[in-house]
């Protein structure tokens, strides 16, 4: 394990292959969970069986869920749903035809994190709102694109915008993306916008988890009384989805990979 700091003083910790392995691991069942998770995903069911499923997938995994009291958060996942951008908290809502589903699933295994989400449909959706998934996700890995060693932390940044906005669409600000290790939330802290070229110099040992959060309208949020779910402000649909990916000496290495 090496650490380095950029220029505000954050510690990085560069992870050594054995930890990336490790990480891995942990990557796999979060990566079965949501899987699990899609095929539950249909009109009727509540967010809090969503969540359910999850809590038995990660005690049969011996994992732990990095949500489930993370700050006070009731819940095993994530589940925000249509203008919900992210942090959802499961409960008695029940899915509907036409929904659009953001599931934040992290887990820890052994020691180390995995984080990842994905927004499935919930039935047929109208065209408009499966292109802001298409989107979302391919922005996604046009951010992962640039993870590679030499490159500077806002490229990621960078090219998540510039996607989002050719095609019509906004990036949320008020979150970021993150490092990812012994803890769920490390250094350094990864906007899905900004300028090309800036930031910390990106090597091998890094693993991020790159977010966007991506909506129809306005990029502002408000955040709802539960002090937990964030919403867009004009009450338009946005779209999530999120890998953890290790940067090595041949270029990004998504863990979080189905």
């Amino acid at each position: 394990m090496n650490i380095l700091r950029s220029s505000h003083e954050e510690a990085i910790i560069l992870r050594s292959p054995r930890e990336i392995e490790k990480m891995r691991e942990a990557a796999k069942v979060v990566a079965f969970t949501l899987q699990e998770l899609k095929k539950a995903v249909k009109p009727g069911v509540t967010t809090k069986e969503l969540d359910d499923l999850a809590a038995r997938i990660f005690k049969e995994r011996g994992a732990i869920s990095g949500s489930l009291n993370y700050h006070g958060y009731p819940g095993h996942i994530c589940v925000s749903v249509n203008e919900e951008v992210v942090h959802g908290i499961p409960g008695s809502r029940k899915l509907r035809q036409g929904d659009i589903v953001k599931l934040d699933v992290a887990a820890s295994l052994n020691g180390f994190f995995a984080d990842s989400t994905m927004t499935y449909p919930v039935g047929e959706v109208k065209p408009e709102v499966m292109r802001l998934l298409k989107v979302t996700e391919e922005a996604l890995h046009r951010g992962i694109d640039k993870a590679q060693p030499g490159n500077r932390l806002s490229d990621i940044s960078h090219a998540v915008q510039t996607h989002v906005e050719k095609n019509g669409f906004s990036i949320v600000r008020a979150f970021v993306g993150h490092g990812v290790g012994r803890s769920m939330h490390e250094a350094p802290q990864l906007p899905h916008f900004g300028p090309p070229h800036q930031g910390p110099l990106l090597r091998p040992g890094m693993v991020l988890a790159i977010e966007p959060q991506v909506n129809m309208g306005t990029p502002e949020i408000a955040i709802l009384g539960d002090h937990w779910t964030a919403v867009t402000k004009d009450g338009k649909r946005s779209a999530h989805f999120e890998h953890t990916v290790a940067i090595t000496a041949d270029g990004p290495d998504i863990l979080t990979q189905w």
